[in-house]
């Protein structure tokens, strides 16, 4: 099969075929067809998409971390014990013995304080996630300090250890060998340019190649904590059509399809399966405020009435995805799961009417060249010309799409969002906060990237929330947090995504949870 050699050979790997048999990946490897296009950076200091965060958790490990037995709990990663002291904003934690980097070298107290600081120092695009506990480059290395096998991890402002601890679960908080990524530093970039080629891990995984847009080689540690895993090797091969992820998989060319259409999956036979995971990412239409005709209310309400929800969830995203329609996602404590807007362009054209809003207006759609980006991008297309918006849909990879949306340039944009780490906070600053709307305060949030100036109550619930100590009642603010975004803002939420994963029949032990951080694939069996 020309297929399958141009795959193989591009990614230095032979599979044994008999004369005359169908394709077989080896027993000992996991081979997988994705689309990883969307890959900026895969330093930790750094890694900020979705495919990134599954390298990052495969390669690397953090004091705390939510793992594969049971990606729904907060567990010991390097650290094996812990001391909270509250009345001091203060976290020791004691390391696991034993525990050596990919290198050989020994994790030491001084790597975690180096791999913390770094992120801070840096100040790349995920850094705002640790600097919430009040690190800065001037004060990092005093507030968090190494012992004799032990690390002290100081924080400032009035929140829950339990918010501590789910920052330090995140992935800029994976622990990086200082030795031999400073032996690769360049120019003073602490070893940036080389840590997205390389690795400098603790994790289950090694990077052994990485090129991108094209392919991903994880070699097993055979020394990792917790026990080697049982693929020597998984492979991550860029396949961005999907039709073609389903010819691989049931020909046997791959053991895992990650980008099926919901007809393709209905589609497949043969010695395959398909498993469905519940995820947190929620999926959104957002409308850029520095495009004059998009910054009328009446544009964003009207919106809200031309998305068909339900034509989509039952034809091409069904299966994928389900109408949700808050920022915060469903099955997670503080969730707001009403869902008031259902497909009405009747009163879609009157709200544009009463408020004197001239059509056609005419906007460009920036999309992911990939299913079901495109195919819902379409329906948006036919939907909103309904009422007279039209849109113009320009279609991108994922690192194209993303890079334009983080440079305020786009004027629609159809993207998704996951929490970065697991509290409701981490998607209301990102979809209800922005104190600083000016176009040099990068701000890696929906709100800053669609030049939404939030309204300053929006800003200070948002701030009472974080520092809400009753956990009842910080629930009921992130609750109405969730009202206000819902009914009034430029970014009108629509799905929760449901991710399904076609795989060999004799695939086990997969674990993919809510996030892409608790994609793992140290279980996996064949």
């Amino acid at each position: 099969m020309k297929i399958l050699k141009s795959l193989m050979l591009a990614a230095a790997f032979t599979l044994p075929m008999a004369a005359g048999a169908s394709a077989a990946t080896p027993d000992n490897a996991l081979v997988v067809a994705q689309n990883i296009d969307d890959i900026v950076a895969i330093d930790p200091a750094q890694a900020y998409e979705f495919t990134s965060g599954e390298l990052v958790t495969n390669v690397y490990d953090r004091l705390v971390q939510y793992d594969a037995e049971d990606p729904t709990v907060l567990a010991d990663g390097l650290a094996e014990s812990w001391d909270i002291d509250a009345a001091n904003k203060t976290i020791t934690f004691k390391l696991r013995e034993g525990v050596t980097f990919h290198s050989g070298n020994p994790v030491r107290a001084e790597d975690v304080v180096f791999s913390l600081a770094r992120v801070i120092k840096l100040n790349l695009t995920p850094a705002f996630i640790l600097a919430q506990l009040g690190w800065t480059p001037e004060n990092v290395e005093e507030m968090v300090t190494a012992g004799e096998g032990t690390v002290t991890i100081k924080y400032t402002g009035d929140f829950s250890s339990a918010f501590v601890m789910n920052v330090l679960a995140a992935r800029p908080a994976s622990v990086v060998d200082k030795e031999l990524v400073m032996a690769n530093e360049v120019d003073g970039d602490m070893g940036n340019a080389w840590l997205n080629a390389n690795s400098a891990g603790t994790g289950p995984f090694k990077l052994s190649m990485y090129r991108p847009a094209e392919l991903v080689r994880l070699e097993a540690s055979p020394n990792y904590f917790k026990g080697a895993p049982k693929m020597k090797t998984v492979l991550l091969r860029h396949v961005a059509e999907s039709a073609t992820q389903q010819l691989l998989l049931q020909s046997g060319d791959v053991d895992m399809a990650r980008n099926l259409t919901p007809d393709q999956v209905e589609g497949l036979s043969g010695d395959v399966k398909v498993q469905s995971f519940p995820q947190a990412a929620v999926h959104f239409l957002s409308f850029n405020q520095k495009t004059e005709s998009l910054t009328p209310e009446a544009v964003w309400d009207a919106a809200r009435y031309l998305v068909d929800y339900e034509g989509m969830t039952n034809s091409i995203i069904k299966g994928q995805m389900e109408v949700h329609q808050a920022f915060w996602p469903k099955g997670f404590p503080g969730s707001y799961n009403e869902t008031p807007y259902s497909y009405d362009p009747e009163k879609a054209k009157q709200i544009l009417a009463d408020a004197g809003i001239e059509t056609p207006v005419k906007v460009t759609l920036d999309v992911i060249n990939a299913a079901p980006f495109t195919d819902m991008a379409q329906s948006l297309q036919a939907s909103f010309a309904d009422a007279g918006i039209e849109f113009d849909i320009i279609p991108g990879t994922g690192s194209q799409v993303i890079t334009k949306y983080r440079e305020r340039s786009h004027e629609a944009m159809l993207l998704y969002w996951g929490p970065d780490f697991m509290d409701p906070h981490s998607n209301a600053k990102a979809f209800a906060y922005n104190s600083d709307n000016s176009d040099g305060s990068y701000a890696a949030t929906t709100t800053w990237r669609n030049a939404w100036a939030v309204p300053d109550e929006l800003n200070k619930m948002t701030k009472a929330a974080l520092t809400e100590t009753d956990s009842a009642k910080r629930q009921d603010m992130y609750i109405e947090l969730q009202k206000r975004v819902q009914e009034k803002s430029p970014i009108v939420i629509m799905f929760q995504a449901s991710y399904q994963v076609a795989m060999g029949e004799n695939v086990e032990g997969y674990v993919n949870g809510a996030t892409s951080d608790f994609v793992f694939y140290r279980l996996v069996t064949k």
